[in-house]
This record gives C-alpha cells, structure tokens and sequence, in this order.
C-alpha cells in the first residue's frame, strides 16, 4: 500500500512506447507492469494545496488552495490563455516566475489526440506535453520567444484548426496517423497573411519556422483494451476508485469500471494498492 497526496503521473518515452509512473506522496510507482491487474484508489476526502501545504475544502486550479490561486502566477489567466499575458504592461504577479517560465523560447505545434490540433508550450516540455494529451503524434512547427508570442501565433491557428482534445474520443483509441507536416503546411497557407504581419511586428528571429530541420514524433500507450462508452470516475462522489487496470492514454487510469483523470485529483490524499 503506498499514501500520501497525488501528483500528475510522469511519463516518458522508451523507443516510441509511454511509459507512466503513478507519484502518491514521496513514493514514485512504475505502472506499466500493473496493466490487466485489479488495482484501488482510495481517498480519504482530505486535500493540500501543492503550493503551500494548506488543508483546502476545495482544489482550484488543480491542486491550489484559493489564496495561492488568487496570488500566483501560475494561475492567473494567462496560463489558460497565453495570448492574454500582461507581463509587457508591468501588471505581472510575479514577474521574477515569469521571467523564469514565460519569458522563454515556446513551441508552438501540431498534435494528433483525438483529431488534429494546435496548441504551445515550454521549449523544455516537450513530449510531455504531447503525452500529457494523449496525443499519438506531434510535431513542433514553430520556436518563438515568448509565451505571449506563442499564444498569438496559436490564436492565428485557431481560426482554422481546433485547439482542444476530446477526451472522451482520445480515450477510445488512437486516432488514425495523419501526415503532420502535410497538415502544416496547408494551416500556414490559410493563415500565412496574418503570421507574416506578426513576425513583421515582433521581428524575424521572434518566430523561426522549423520546417525544414523537425520531425513528427509517434506515442504508443499501455492500453490493453480501450473502452467502447466512456463512463468518468468522480472520486469525490465515489472515494474507493477500483478496478483492473486497462490502459493508461494521457493522464487518464483505464480501468473495466470507468475511467477517471489521475491528474485532475492533484493534492488529494489517496491510498494505492494493487
């Protein structure tokens, strides 16, 4: 039996396969050896915020307590919408944490989880991001300098390409291979004006084009058995989570009685045995 507060599962990829490890307190579990076994979830109804350490009644944000999430950074709108970062107007919460993490090299790419898709992220987090969506495949399409300027780009994208995964589709089966850089090369040709007017605006080395030196990279998840309904777990209203572990696709547990995001139920304090 392992105890403590539940972190997002880590992932890694080892020659294109998802490897997933399930992080309960100080304790790190690899879970790909558990597939087809009965596992159990247990929460106890107790929550700390992952910041602070504070008993909260509710989680915002996914594991923050409501007054580091009024307070930090990391979860003022700008995460959810980078295009609405306001670090450039001095009105920054934090402006030392976004020169850290904001005020860096971003990608913005293409991804294949439930469908095609745009999104950005980090220059450092990169697959994981890509694994954190289930996606089975990804491709890097631009590097751009900050994480306001990516959410620009994106928003460019957005009017001809969706920028969300349908979980519920992501997690009935991998979606069919698509040529990425096909794809890449139609959606810049839909918006290739607008892209041009805003590299004009931030300069030529703002947005590099990576075309001509990237690749498409491939994901296969430890998935035994994708489900043909998805019916979702709510651990608050059904604390002792249990079942054989099917599959693992993005942050969700695959398991024969439902499935639940491991990740949404960041900070609650759960016992894991199997």
């Amino acid at each position: 039996m392992l105890q403590g507060s539940l972190r997002k599962m880590p992932a890694q990829v080892v020659d294109g396969n998802v490897e997933y490890t399930l992080k309960i307190g100080d304790n790190l579990l690899p879970l790909n050896s558990l597939l087809g076994k009965k596992v159990s979830l247990e929460f106890s109804g107790a929550i700390e915020c992952t910041h602070c350490g504070k008993v909260t009644k509710k989680s915002f944000g996914q594991g923050f307590c409501y007054a580091c999430f009024s307070r930090l950074a990391m979860c003022d709108v700008c995460i959810m919408s980078p295009e609405k970062c306001h670090y450039h107007l001095g009105t920054c919460r934090e402006p030392e944490w976004a020169e850290k993490y904001c005020m860096q090299s971003h990608y913005v790419y293409l991804s294949n989880s439930s469908a095609l898709k745009v999104g950005i992220t980090r220059g450092d987090q990169l697959p994981t991001r890509w694994l954190d969506q289930g996606a089975t495949q990804g491709r890097a399409i631009f590097s751009v300098s900050n994480r306001r300027l990516s959410g620009l780009v994106e928003t460019l994208f957005k009017e001809v390409v969706a920028d969300k995964t349908n979980w519920r589709t992501m997690l009935k089966g991998p979606s069919p291979e698509m040529d990425l850089e096909v794809q890449q090369e139609r959606l810049i040709g839909q918006i290739y004006e607008s892209l041009d007017a805003l590299q004009n605006e931030f300069g030529l080395q703002a947005i590099v084009d990576l075309s001509d030196h990237n690749e498409t990279h491939h994901f296969t998840y430890p998935v035994i058995e994708y489900p043909t309904k998805v019916v979702s777990i709510n651990a608050e209203k059904t604390p002792l989570v249990e079942g054989a572990l099917l599959g693992i696709k993005g942050q969700y547990w695959i398991l024969d009685t439902g499935v639940i995001n491991i990740r949404k139920y960041t900070g609650y304090q759960a016992k894991f045995i199997v």
